[in-house]
């Protein structure tokens, strides 16, 4: 599954609208996600599942990158 991360560059940052970036990652579960990305001293706000139209429209975006992790 394509998971949509939502995220805050340092851990210590309180999260602001403006300041979130996002990152697309490939996993099982939402679990593996955390898991894939605990070494990256990111602040996590939200993951989102991404599938059919959503993925679509996602994948559309020029900022849509898959990380490999």
């Amino acid at each position: 599954m394509i998971f949509k991360v939502l995220y805050q560059e340092l851990a210590s940052e309180v999260p602001v609208r403006e300041n979130t970036h996002s990152l697309y990652i490939e996993a099982s579960n939402e679990r593996d996600v955390r898991y894939k990305l605990k070494d990256r001293g990111i602040n996590i706000e939200f993951i989102q599942t991404l599938e059919g139209e959503q993925l679509a429209y996602e994948e559309q975006s020029e900022d849509y990158i898959l990380e490999t992790v």
